[in-house]
């Protein structure tokens, strides 16, 4: 099976390496890759937001199946364009993937599905946000302002001070973009990636980033860094916990709106103080 990885991330790389390791993949190209993948595989340039691009060069390359890493082309419809090549996928529909390009149409499927979540408002004018902070902030917690869209992890932000936090929402919304309004959650944030071809799910193993810059998560969000798994404070049954309560609930009501999410679901988690006591998880880590 020839494949061909479309992205130029360290994400990328690492499907690349692995499915070299693969016997049934006979060959493995990346577009546009990066040096560290040239190395590797053969690279291609490639602008990741034209469809049409992609589609192309998945024939040139004879390509039996794209894997398409970043989660922007996926918002755009590349998974769809691939397959209406009749080229096999992986990767979730335009429609499916709003899940990652939108974070107001997430909290929607997740309020059907019933997947316990921070409670939100989504906003679109000034007034909205200042009555949003006003109500869903909660005294003595942060206040948390996330653009609706993608932002690669930079597009929220979480301060004790009411001036920053509007003027983030304001950035936001003169850029064109909705903004959602969020109840704080005290607790560590822990990663959960599942594998899933619309209805059956697959969990992978938790994992852990530090999302901000600087010692002491003083500086602002970066797109994740110093990610580590497995997770020693973990409890055992999180993995089932989550799968029962988060993923397949989720790819559950995604299929009943007639868009199956198939590819790969990440489920963001904040483990609430009230379960896994910080002190615990900082013991652990220690």
């Amino acid at each position: 099976m020839k494949v061909l990885v479309i992205g130029s991330g360290a994400r990328e790389h690492a499907i690349v390496r692995a499915l070299l390791r693969d016997d049934q993949v006979s060959s493995v190209e990346c577009a546009p890759g990066n040096a560290g993948i040239a190395q590797d595989v053969t690279v291609h340039p490639l602008d990741i937001l034209d469809n049409d691009a992609i589609t192309e060069l998945a024939k040139q390359t004879a390509a039996d199946l794209v894997v398409i890493g970043p989660e922007a082309p996926l918002v755009a419809g590349a998974a769809d364009a691939v397959r209406a090549a009749g080229i096999a996928c992986f990767g979730p529909s335009a429609s499916a993937a709003r899940l990652e390009g939108s974070k107001a149409f997430a909290k929607e499927v997740m309020a059907e599905a019933g997947v316990p979540t921070a409670m939100a408002r989504v906003c679109s004018n000034d007034a909205q946000v200042e009555e949003a902070l006003d109500t869903i902030t909660h005294p003595g917690t942060p206040y948390v302002v996330k653009d609706d869209g993608l932002a690669a992890g930079k597009g929220v932000i979480v301060t004790e001070d009411r001036e920053a936090a509007l003027a983030h929402a304001r950035a936001c919304l003169a850029g064109g973009s909705s903004i959602v309004v969020e109840e704080f959650l005290d607790g560590p944030e822990v990663s959960l990636f599942a594998i899933t071809d619309g209805s059956t799910v697959v969990p992978l193993q938790p994992a852990q980033d530090f999302k901000r810059a600087y010692d002491e998560d003083e500086g602002p969000n970066t797109g994740g860094m110093g990610a580590y798994s497995p997770l020693p404070w973990a409890p055992s049954d999180l993995v089932e916990e989550v799968t029962q309560r988060v993923l397949q609930p989720m790819i559950d009501a995604m299929a009943a709106r007639g868009t199956p999410f198939s590819g790969l679901l990440y489920a963001g988690l904040a483990m609430t103080s009230a379960r896994y006591p910080r002190g615990r998880v900082q013991r652990a880590l220690r």
